[in-house]
């Protein structure tokens, strides 16, 4: 009887499984690092092998952790971060790297060298540009091969298959092309409300004329939750399950973790509308999904089926957010390389000055937190990252005071996004969050306090891998469709009110935000 699914989600630095029945029940987890190389100030880059492997080493664990033989799996599913895979025509890897090396055939998400073809882009004024906050972000795929086809021609010119992670993962473990709705509507600039989805001109206008066929790209998307086939028998010996278990179509890792948030809504528009995913790890994605169609500035999207049948999404967020934390302890004298053990004992010192200096920790310390641009609402990429109020205090609890501000200039930017897409019409109650900050206490504190809005903490904190479960589900006909799966697998979770006593000090410290976004902007238009 085949009643659980394995989940796969392959994140900046490591590839994770987990085991679930269809009550979305977590029987075991296992983690996996995945190696990223960095040439360049702006360069990142995956071996997608290594990728493989790290995710095959994870599903055997914990399969073999839930003590769950393979019979019993009926289907796999895929997220992973929007990474770009090059293979040839033969399905073998191509370097992206400038330093030629072989295996390097994957540009990480966070991979900015592709800044002035995003530029060219959001200049082209297309329509497309639409569907994408009226910008392009060199995070988007078409900036990243405009460039691969400028700098490297004869990767290019070998080129057969090209692929999103997830995409990539699918076909590795079923051999099929097909690409999902979620992948390439929100990366690839596909139009999933219109036919054809691909647009010929804009392809045309950025000398992209030739993707479909250099990337092996079909000419339409499948919906999530479908079954792209089975595994191969290859594929099944390497993951240690069988070959009648059924592949997903693959998600956005940052997706999957608001459908594994969202799910319970599915069938439920108006309260839908309502709810907003915070996914909060390395980078924070906000995500919402409406029944109508929002037009926006500065956010990416309105994306029509990107998850759910009928329904747009909008996401806003920050490229650096864990990313921040960790370089602010990287950079800093009394700091070092960012393991969880030193942010644990950061944290625990920041709770201890707070006891002690109480609002006033850091009061003159002020962070604009853009240090890898502005993903949303400014939608600037080449916007940089400002501290005001340093002195010489080098010791470890100058660092600590800087880590807390830090903490604070991301939460508030999470304001700026929720307050500018409330502009646009979004009325939003609950932030229900997932991702890495649930294990930070300052950051799952200041999201309530300082957006104002309820916080709910699911019981179950692997919701990204949980939506990619939800997925597999209804992929392996094991649930009849994602909102059958939303409301069968989605956990309860614990909401989080404001605390009304420290509202003042946050509002001040939004409006100095907003004052030092001004200052900077004057700062840049200075002869």
């Amino acid at each position: 009887m085949r009643d659980h699914v394995v989940a796969v989600d392959v994140g900046t630095g490591s590839a994770r499984a987990g085991i679930f029945d269809l009550s979305g029940r977590l029987k075991a987890r296992h983690e996996h690092p995945i190696r990223m190389v960095r040439p360049g100030s702006d360069h990142a880059e995956h071996d997608s092998e290594d990728i493989w492997a790290a995710v095959c080493h994870a599903v055997r664990a914990a399969r073999e952790a839930a003590d769950i033989e393979p019979a019993r799996i009926g289907a796999i599913g895929f997220d992973a971060t929007c990474s770009l895979v090059v293979r040839d025509r033969d399905g073998l890897p191509l370097s992206v790297s400038t330093t030629g090396e072989p295996g390097l055939d994957t540009v990480v998400w966070l991979d900015h060298r592709a800044t002035a073809e995003a530029d060219r882009c959001t200049a082209s004024g297309h329509p497309v540009m639409d569907y994408s906050g009226q910008f392009m972000s060199p995070e988007m795929q078409m900036p990243k091969l405009m460039w691969l086809k400028a700098n490297l021609p004869q990767t290019w010119e070998r080129a057969g298959h090209i692929f999103d992670l997830s995409d990539f993962l699918s076909w590795r473990a079923s051999g099929s092309s097909a690409r999902s709705r979620c992948t390439l509507t929100p990366k690839w600039n596909y139009l999933g409300h219109v036919g054809p989805g691909w647009q010929a001109d804009f392809l045309q206008a950025i000398g992209l004329e030739d993707l479909l066929r250099r990337g092996g790209l079909p000419t339409s998307a499948v919906a999530v939750g479908t079954s792209v086939g089975q595994l191969t028998p290859q594929a099944a010996a390497d993951l240690g399950l069988n070959a009648e278990t059924q592949v997903s179509a693959g998600m956005v890792d940052a997706y999957a973790g608001a459908l594994g948030v969202l799910g319970a809504f599915a069938d439920q528009p108006e309260r839908m509308e309502r709810q907003l995913a915070l996914i909060a790890g390395t980078s924070s994605c906000i995500v919402s999904l409406s029944a109508n169609r929002k037009p926006t500035r500065g956010l990416w999207g309105p994306y029509f089926d990107a998850i759910l049948p009928g329904y747009w999404l909008v996401e806003g967020g920050q490229s650096a957010a864990g990313a921040l934390l960790d370089h602010v302890v990287r950079m800093h004298a009394a700091g070092g390389p960012p393991t969880p053990e030193l942010h644990a004992r950061v944290i625990a010192r920041v709770q201890e000055l707070r006891g002690v200096h109480g609002a006033g920790l850091g009061e003159r310390i002020h962070i604009l937190p853009d240090f890898h641009g502005n993903r949303s609402p400014a939608a600037d990429p080449h916007a940089l990252g400002v501290i005001s109020g340093l002195t010489l205090d080098a010791s470890f609890d100058g660092l600590c005071t800087l880590y807390w501000r830090a903490c604070v200039a991301i939460a508030l930017g999470i304001r700026h996004v929720l307050e500018v897409m409330r502009d646009y019409g979004y009325g939003i109650d609950r932030l229900h969050v997932t991702g890495g900050h649930l294990k930070n206490p300052l950051m799952m504190e200041l999201y309530p306090d300082v957006t104002g809005c309820a916080v709910v903490v699911p019981d179950m904190t692997d919701s990204v891998l949980l939506g990619t479960a939800m997925g597999a589900a209804v992929a392996g006909g094991l649930h009849a469709d994602l909102a059958s799966a939303g409301r069968a697998m989605t956990p309860a979770g614990q909401e989080r009110r404001p605390n009304p006593e420290v509202r003042a000090g946050y509002e001040r410290d939004y409006r100095r935000l907003l004052a030092m976004l001004r200052h900077r902007a004057e700062l840049d238009a200075m002869a």
